[in-house]
């Protein structure tokens, strides 16, 4: 197989594309009076002052992330979630209905959803009954139009990580873009694949600081790739695609590693508990390993259980409709108080 190209993969409008030039990214200096980006120069009624457009390229947030995830700024992009990185990447390098992407169900559900929308083939390649990657089913499904592969590890719902020696195989052997989702890395053992970005230049890393960092509302995903992906990223996102107040909220978070860290621990405790606890109940017939925040159970009647437990208030997701997952609920760790709560509720359900 030929060597990764870039500029070889990356679609033709894209290459010549002139992107929207705003005037925060124009001047870059430290001015006292900015008048040029048409703001209302009165400010808001709000305390904070959100008159002015906020930085396009994030580059105090992006400092600090370099900071704590040892990357240098130019390997980062920031996205409204990983869903916003997701899109642009098959926007980038895939032609509408030509060229196609590559998944590995039951897996995250916007891959699918982003290359429909951008008109991609999606090429699906299903797990092992275990959830392993089926690696010879893999590269025989790889074709000349396949620009991107998608690899979710820790995967969801599954919750489990994926060979690394597999990976590296794919890394080495494919001339498209992988791009390897960690949404969920830190509550993994595991090691980041960060530790490789600058191995591979086909290498895309999704993270996010919706689940360890418990800034969902925020909906904030990264991207970590070389120089020249994450250009291309930038370019073709909307100027200002982070807000004032987001980046100032994250910055908040971001200050204090050792609350998150600290979090991430008692969630994996939480995690064994209630792991060892489902294992008392009968109607519960698999508890799958998990390198994530979330456990997939196997039981008797997902659909039933999953109704029972609406009754008592707790939420779950019923995966049955995934492949491989039938008759499987997938259970997020919640507080100390919710984890007993939803045990209390099991020990009352008839099956």
């Amino acid at each position: 197989m030929s060597e990764f190209n870039l500029d070889n993969i990356t679609r033709t409008n894209i290459k010549k594309l002139v992107p929207y030039s705003s005037a925060r990214s124009e001047y870059e200096g430290d001015a006292q009076v900015f008048l040029d980006a048409n703001e209302n120069s009165l400010g808001s009624l709000l305390q904070q002052n959100f008159h002015r457009y906020p930085d396009p390229l994030q580059k105090n947030l992006k400092e600090k992330i370099s900071a704590i995830k040892n990357i240098n700024i130019e390997n980062i992009f920031i996205g409204n979630g990983s869903d916003e990185a997701i899109d642009l990447l098959i926007r980038a390098f895939c032609n509408p209905g030509k060229d196609e992407i590559l998944i590995f169900p039951p897996t995250y559900g916007m891959y699918e959803v982003s290359a429909a929308i951008n008109d991609v083939e999606i090429k699906e390649v299903l797990l092992t009954d275990d959830f392993e990657l089926n690696i010879p089913a893999i590269k025989k499904t790889i074709s000349d139009k396949t620009k991107i592969i998608f690899v979710c590890s820790p995967n969801n719902p599954t919750g489990n990580s994926f060979n690394e020696n597999e990976i590296e195989d794919l890394l080495n052997s494919f001339n498209g873009i992988i791009v390897i989702d960690e949404a969920y890395i830190d509550f993994s053992d595991k090691t980041s694949w960060l530790e490789k970005l600058n191995q591979y230049p086909n290498l895309v890393i999704l993270q996010t600081l919706s689940k360890a960092w418990a800034l969902a509302g925020l909906s904030i995903g990264m991207a970590f790739a070389s120089a020249e992906i994450i250009r291309i990223l930038n370019k073709i996102k909307p100027p200002y695609n982070i807000s004032a107040a987001t980046q100032k909220l994250a910055l908040q978070v971001l200050n204090d590693e050792e609350k998150a860290y600290q979090k991430i621990v008692i969630i994996k405790k939480e995690k064994a508990k209630l792991s060892e606890d489902l294992k008392a109940f009968d109607f519960i017939k698999k508890i799958y390993p998990s390198d994530t925040n979330f456990l997939l159970v196997k039981v008797n009647d997902a659909t039933r259980l999953y109704k029972y437990l609406l009754t008592k208030n707790i939420v779950v997701r019923n995966r049955s409709n995934q492949p491989l997952c039938e008759n499987s609920l997938r259970i997020t760790i919640g507080t100390p108080e919710e984890n007993v709560s939803l045990l209390q509720a099991l020990k009352l359900y008839i099956a």
